[in-house]
């Protein structure tokens, strides 16, 4: 446990740490692909007003065939599951489902969504599931794969199931951090065998998957690491539970290839100094930090797993994408309502049409 002196010195290092600037022409150049669409944002604002959600479907497909051609370069057998959560307008998950992709959700509303959308590809994730929300799912029974959030899950389905008289599929997820908040997902490595133990022996769940989740991954490195650490549990686990694993959904976690942009609140130093002066107003400066380009986070997982898991199970792989996919395709149109001085104005909407306080961190360009 730090003490006092080790905290203070511990918070002058962080404030003498130097973060990347955000190249100006990098800013520029984002700026500039809007405003060569000027006259498109400004006659949909007069046939239908604003606030306004602006949805580039073209670009959105675009981001598939790239997110979809980086892994098919590596994994023969590759399967794209749009993550709803990371935005759950109808039109994208709608657009997704037509050309050919599968949806995850991880509640019965995106369970309804994705099934009003005529998704028959679907994984229904997350802890939590309702007894009503498993009923739907066996209604639906193949088109949907349930991934269990744990052992009193897996007895829940079984449950349900054998209620109707069906058979369902699933898979369950593994916990990416044993110790930490996000124990809360998944049941831990250490836990597999006993439930896969469990699972085949109840006769209306047909168990086929494992699923893992790493979030906010600017580069492979967290992906990979877990996929040793479950190349090294199935090295324990008898002949009958590997042929049962069918499929191993990676998960998402993706950050689009722009990388992050900041404000100085959201930066270490800058939340620091938040917290020792809040009546200091910051420099307007914007940083970046860098991600790997969605090659490489193909090049680098395909190879983990050739080396921990094909050598022990032949299964398709899945992937969650999601603000990967939709970070350029989903825009908001304002209109300032009030100008009260030079750089402070009132707009018809703000925060609460993307429900959270994130611009107060990121840096997200207004353009005008």
């Amino acid at each position: 446990m730090m003490n006092n002196r080790d905290i203070i010195k511990k918070a002058a290092d962080l404030l003498e740490q130097p973060l990347p600037l955000l190249e100006e022409q990098a800013l520029l150049d984002y700026v500039r692909s809007f405003l060569t669409k000027a006259a498109e944002f400004t006659s949909a604002y007069r046939k239908h007003g604003s606030p306004l959600y602006l949805f580039d479907k073209q670009t959105l497909l675009e981001r598939v065939q790239q997110f979809r051609d980086a892994f098919k370069l590596f994994l023969s057998d590759f399967h794209i599951y749009y993550a709803v959560k990371s935005n759950n307008h109808p039109l994208l998950a709608a657009s997704l489902v037509e050309c050919g992709q599968g949806l995850e959700v991880s509640s019965g509303l995106e369970l309804e969504l994705a099934l009003n959308c005529g998704c028959r590809d679907i994984l229904f994730s997350g802890p939590g599931k309702t007894t009503a929300e498993l009923d739907r799912v066996i209604s639906h029974p193949t088109d949907i794969t349930v991934l269990m959030d744990g052992f009193g899950e897996l007895e829940r389905l079984e449950q349900a199931a054998s209620r109707h008289h069906r058979q369902v599929r699933a898979g369950v997820r593994l916990t990416t951090d044993e110790h930490g908040l996000w124990r809360k997902f998944g049941i831990p490595l250490t836990d597999l065998k006993s439930f896969m133990d469990q699972a085949q022996k109840h006769s209306h769940v047909n168990f086929s998957g494992l699923q893992f989740h790493t979030s906010w991954n600017r580069t492979p490195e967290a992906q990979v690491a877990f996929i040793e650490r479950l190349g090294q549990t199935l090295q324990t686990l008898p002949l009958k539970h590997l042929n049962a694993i069918r499929f191993l959904d990676i998960g998402g976690g993706y950050w689009p290839s722009r990388g992050e942009w900041l404000q100085p609140a959201g930066t270490p130093a800058g939340r620091l100094r938040q917290v020792l002066q809040p009546e200091l107003q910051q420099a307007v400066r914007h940083y970046k930090l860098e991600a790997k380009p969605i090659k490489e986070f193909a090049r680098k997982i395909s190879r983990a797993l050739t080396d921990y898991i094909f050598s022990q199970v032949q299964c398709r792989v899945y992937a969650e994408p999601g603000r990967w996919l939709n970070n350029d395709a989903m825009h908001l149109l304002l209109t300032v309502v009030d100008k009260k001085t030079d750089d402070l104005v009132i707009t018809d909407a703000g925060t609460n049409i993307i429900g959270w306080e994130r611009f107060e961190s990121d840096f997200a360009q207004i353009i005008n």
